[in-house]
């Protein structure tokens, strides 16, 4: 009987292809094999009678499948054997052939794959949500590599219709004498036309094979006045250039990075647009909180929330738009190092090496403490104690820009064991990411391998400790025989001309950066340790690296707090707003209690007074902790819940750090200094 029910879909397929034309027939046709298929309503010799002409109709179909791909391989020889044709002619033709050849088998295969997947829907029971969804997943599968196939074959026509062009040309210049120009030009055509063969990479093709790779069904999105005729030529254009948008399932949004056809240039315009749009917006934001008394970098962050996702939601390129922050991120840190000397960096080594590491410990022993209370997950507990313990640089180096900080009398400047500790902060952000794949396993596994899981977490803390020792030892190096030959050749290239100082500093930096991104330690590290190398070549050297690297930073940092505006959700905090506020103001006297005790422990007593100050500095919480909150919730360490909170405590952390920096300041400092450094 499943034999036979088999059979029965079988046919059933052929002739809802091919031999029934009206609906009615087609859902009787659908109950009938049903009921074949049960052993119902039908007598034996009905059944057989009914399978036995599908059969025949199905075989004759195949029967005259196999006629037509013989004579297309025939004709395909004869093709090859003709002299008659030209090499173009023959190409033509012979693709052509071989597409229908395609075209045939691929129709045979579509009907055995629908008749396997009635046949298993059949079998299948209704009530089971799990088996639904399989069938469901293994019909899109066949969708999605339909959809390739058919892709494929489309783009096969086109190169056989290109083909037949060239023939076509071919007969012309054949029939006719051309002038040298048109010679000329044919050349060139030629040339052209084994460039774009050359430099074309077979990307689809190379990697739809590739393990991990998934095919999906995506929208081609064009601009927003795609309804508008008077933007039509526009958009044909733009259609050209592979200008649209790509939109998948999940809603995330795709970009053109790079074209088939290299020799067109092309241009972003939805980025261009973006990065205007901020550059404007951040003028009036900045003069705003300069007049209010707030740091600007404030108004660029209330510019980002403006064009964000929770304002106008104008700002098209979100990623692209991040990733140029970035490099504010890496400036910063640079002009920091440049202003942050060796000498200085000695001096209070230890104090910066042991104060971060105290703080994190002990912001994970309360962390640990407060989640047992709570019954919250060990390691949600520890990402997020780990998350919250640390500071943002930037934001410090903003605070100290311009600030007159000399040491008196032997005693130890603030800014350097505030810059210090932050850079260590830097360190533990790299080293932090670099366990994240093992914290997600130790989430996942069970108590029988935690041991094997905190033998695992040791061993990446050995390795980031050995990269950080080869990291240092490339920097003395470096140091001792390369920046002062180095940076004198820079000098003497760009007298008259600070296009090529401007470069070379730049090719420094990013040069520090990839080694230490090579050696898995954070690329902030090598940002600043490239400006302190810098700096070892003297005061004046600082200086005139510092004039000209500054502009460029400060246009980078707008994008940068720009782009932390972008995920600041002011509705979620207004809802929310009790909550959060009990929240950062307890994490913002946590992190400055726990920074007074360790700084009263590990400070010398002449220079017990700047604690408060440092402690200030990082009492907020840092903006990488967007970053890696992202990636928490992606890997399912924390939920959605907790990764807003996480975004709203460190936003309010960050707008409430002005005001705790300047009480501090206002306490500790004289008032000479005072004046600079506010």
């Amino acid at each position: 009987m499943q034999a036979i029910g088999f059979i029965s879909l079988w046919m059933l397929i052929s002739l809802l292809c091919g031999q029934l034309a009206n609906t009615g027939e087609h859902e009787d046709v659908v109950k009938h094999a049903i009921k074949l298929h049960r052993g119902k309503g039908a007598v034996v010799t009905q059944r057989k009678q009914w399978v036995l002409e599908s059969c025949r109709k199905l075989s004759g179909l195949l029967r005259q499948k196999n006629v037509v791909l013989n004579k297309l391989k025939n004709a395909i020889r004869a093709v090859e054997k003709d002299t008659g044709l030209s090499d173009e002619e023959k190409l033509f033709q012979v693709h052509t052939f071989e597409i229908f050849q395609k075209e045939l088998n691929e129709s045979e295969n579509s009907v055995f794959q629908a008749i396997h997947s009635l046949r298993r829907a059949l079998q299948g029971d209704y009530k089971d949500v799990v088996n639904m969804k399989e069938s469901s997943r293994q019909r899109l599968e066949a969708l999605r590599e339909a959809a390739i196939k058919e892709e494929m074959e489309y783009v096969e026509l086109l190169a056989a219709e290109k083909h037949q062009v060239e023939a076509l040309k071919n007969m012309q210049h054949q029939n006719k004498s051309l002038s040298i120009l048109d010679e000329i030009l044919e050349d060139v055509r030629k040339a052209a036309d084994r460039l774009e063969e050359e430099i074309e990479e077979h990307a689809f093709d190379d990697n739809k094979s590739v393990r991990g790779v998934n095919f999906e069904a995506v929208l081609r999105v064009e601009e927003d006045e795609a309804s508008s005729k008077r933007n039509a030529s526009k958009r044909e254009v733009e259609d050209d250039l592979g200008l649209s948008m790509l939109i998948d399932s999940q809603n995330n949004q795709y970009i053109l990075t790079k074209p088939r056809d290299s020799t067109i240039p092309r241009a972003d315009h939805h980025f261009i647009k973006d990065i205007v749009t901020i550059g404007m917006l951040s003028l009036p934001c900045g003069w705003l909180c300069t007049t209010i008394g707030l740091p600007t970098m404030f108004g660029y962050i209330i510019c980002g929330v403006l064009l964000g996702p929770s304002g106008l939601n104008s700002i098209k390129s979100i990623v692209q738009v991040e990733t140029l922050g970035e490099f504010g991120v890496f400036f910063t840190l640079f002009l920091v190092g440049l202003e942050f000397s060796p000498e200085r960096l000695r001096k209070v080594w230890k104090i910066s090496l042991q104060g971060p590491c105290y703080m994190t410990v002990l912001m994970i022993a309360f962390g640990l403490l407060w989640g047992h209370l709570l019954q919250i997950r060990p390691t949600q507990s520890v990402f997020i104690s780990t998350c919250l313990s640390l500071s943002s640089t930037p934001l410090v180096s903003r605070f100290l820009a311009g600030s007159v900080r000399g040491d008196k009398e032997g005693d130890i400047d603030y800014s350097s064991v505030l810059l210090g500790m932050l850079v260590m902060q830097d360190v533990q952000l790299g080293l932090f990411i670099a366990v994240m794949p093992t914290l997600i396993q130790a989430g996942a596994s069970t108590y029988s391998s935690i041991v094997k899981e905190i033998l695992r977490i040791l061993i990446l803390i050995g390795q980031i400790l050995f990269s950080l020792a080869a990291v240092f030892l490339i920097c003395l190096v470096i140091k001792t025989y390369l920046i002062g030959p180095y940076y004198r050749k820079l000098h003497t290239e760009s007298k008259g001309n600070k296009e090529i100082l401007i470069l070379g500093i730049s090719a420094f930096i990013f040069l520090m950066l990839t080694i230490t991104e090579l050696l898995d330690v954070s690329m902030e590290l090598g940002c600043f340790l490239a400006g302190a190398l810098i700096s070892s070549q003297g005061h004046m050297v600082t200086e005139e690296i510092m004039s000209c690297i500054e502009p460029i930073r400060d246009f980078l940092a707008i994008i940068f707090f720009a782009s932390i505006g972008l995920h600041v959700f002011p509705t979620f905090v207004i809802y929310e707003l009790t909550v959060l506020l009990f929240l950062t103001l307890s994490v913002v006297i946590m992190k400055f209690v726990l920074a007074v005790l360790v700084l009263s422990l590990i400070l010398p007593k002449s220079s017990q007074y700047i604690k408060w100050i440092v402690s200030a500095g990082l009492a907020q919480v840092s903006e990488f902790s967007f970053v890696l909150g992202s990636r928490a919730r992606r890997a399912g360490i924390i939920s959605r819940e907790v990764y807003l909170l996480i975004l709203s405590v460190t936003t309010l952390s960050l707008l409430l750090a002005p005001a705790l920096w300047r009480a501090a300041i206002m306490k500790c400092v004289p008032r000479p200094e005072r004046r600079s450094s506010t």
